[in-house]
């Protein structure tokens, strides 16, 4: 599965992906990509002035992203509609990621029930392998038009 058509199934627009590679997926089970958080981004210069950081809420995001994408891609069952990220448990910030830096992002599909998907994920600096986030999420969706409901 390309990142294009993979990213595809997600609500969010290119201005709030938090995905810049899939670098493996086990359809409906288990994924890992990469994130390099650009200099550029307009909101690093007030998080924190002089210490720009990515905020760890964006580091929760970037796992429910690719949670998303594995859950959307499980064959044996029609992706959702409004796939949204509606609870987030046990988040543990561990570290934080400057700008220019990339981030290894994995998720895991846990339990899925009609439209609720439990997951968990971890985020870990790329260069160094410290893990700078662990967490455990529930996205929610609704069964797409013409989709029979399982």
């Amino acid at each position: 599965m390309s990142l294009a058509s993979a990213l595809a199934s997600l609500p969010h627009g290119p201005e709030f992906r938090f995905i810049d590679a899939l670098d493996s997926l086990e359809p409906g089970v288990h994924a890992t990509a990469r994130y390099t958080l650009p200099a550029t981004a307009p909101w690093l210069p007030g998080h924190f002035p002089g210490h720009p950081l990515m905020p760890g809420v964006l580091m929760i995001e970037a796992v429910a992203q690719l949670a998303g994408v594995v859950a959307q891609s499980d064959p044996s069952l029609p992706p959702l509609a409004d796939l949204r990220l509606t609870a987030v448990r046990q988040a543990k910030i561990l570290g934080t990621l400057p700008p220019g830096e990339s981030l290894r992002i994995e998720a895991e599909i846990q339990g899925r029930l009609a439209g609720l998907i439990q997951a968990q994920g971890r985020v870990i600096h790329f260069a160094t392998g410290a893990t700078l986030l662990q967490t455990q999420i529930t996205l929610s969706g609704s069964p797409a038009s013409g989709a029979a409901e399982t």
